[in-house]
């Protein structure tokens, strides 16, 4: 499942691939921009914020910024010039060539180009980044701290307080700060999880899977989420499932430990630490 770290990890490759280079190449599989040719562009760079990807470009003397968000099945890869895709081609949404390399956008749930400034406001309602070089805990917390009534597990999916985590981070955070996700946030202590938030993900952008119980074997890097009726790897206590705040989306479902993290638990449990 894409989330910040995932997303950090496409910029860098994109940007060590396509910065400083001419696009030979600039296909934009999408409706709203079948007729717009990028082709002798110099891309500028690639970066990103939270779960946002931007590829800023220069084109006839003018500036653009190319914005995607991966959604829930998107990714970017990297090809060498003429390799085989990974993916199958109807999948891919943006196409991007220089003389070095293939750059390619698969099921991107969002692409946009348009002026740099036009861009920066759609977006400037995003939290900090606990990826980006401007990471401000103390905001982090005081946009958390904002809404007191709102339980943690949906304060912990919403990108204008901190960018970048989804329901990964959200359900394994949970877990290993020994809190339910329903606890309200005025009754959670918000220095420690916003902490342990960003040493994780910071410790997982390095890597190519996520790890949260410190074993890397496949199977054993997470405590809670997707491991339904398993048993808990601290108490025993089979997992449990369920959504929160509604609707039917899987950024709704999450799991829990009923035992570690007892409904009515807003402070961290014994063990509660990473």
């Amino acid at each position: 499942m894409p989330e910040g770290d995932t997303v950090h990890r496409a910029a860098a490759e994109l940007d060590a691939a396509l910065t400083g280079r001419v696009l030979t190449r600039a296909e934009l599989r999408v409706p709203r921009y079948a007729a717009t040719d990028l082709t002798g562009a110099t891309v500028e760079r690639t970066r990103a914020h939270g779960k946002h990807l931007f590829l800023d470009l220069l084109t006839h003397g003018r500036a653009l910024t190319l914005h995607s968000h991966l959604k829930m099945e998107g990714a970017w890869h990297v090809y060498r010039p003429g390799g085989r895709w990974r993916r199958p081609p109807h999948t891919a949404r943006v196409v991007l060539a220089t003389a070095t390399a293939q750059a390619i956008g698969f099921d991107l749930g969002l692409v946009r180009l348009d002026a740099p400034e036009r861009i920066a406001a759609s977006v400037a309602d995003l939290g900090p980044d606990p990826l980006r070089p401007d990471w401000d805990a103390d905001e982090a917390i005081r946009r958390l701290a904002a809404d007191p009534d709102r339980t943690i597990g949906e304060a912990l999916l919403d990108q204008r307080r901190i960018a970048g985590l989804g329901n990964v981070y959200r359900c394994e955070l949970c877990f290993l700060r020994g809190l339910h996700p329903s606890a309200p946030v005025g009754e959670v202590e918000l220095a420690p999880l916003v902490a342990l938030a960003y040493r994780t993900i910071n410790d997982n952008v390095v890597r190519r899977v996520r790890v949260f119980t410190g074993v890397d074997r496949p199977g054993q890097d997470l405590w809670v989420h997707g491991r339904e009726n398993r048993p808990c790897r601290r108490c025993g206590t089979p997992i449990r499932r369920g959504r929160l705040g509604g609707g039917e989306g899987l950024e709704r479902v999450l799991w829990w430990c009923p035992r570690c993290q007892p409904p009515g638990r807003a402070t961290m449990g014994a063990g509660g630490t990473r």
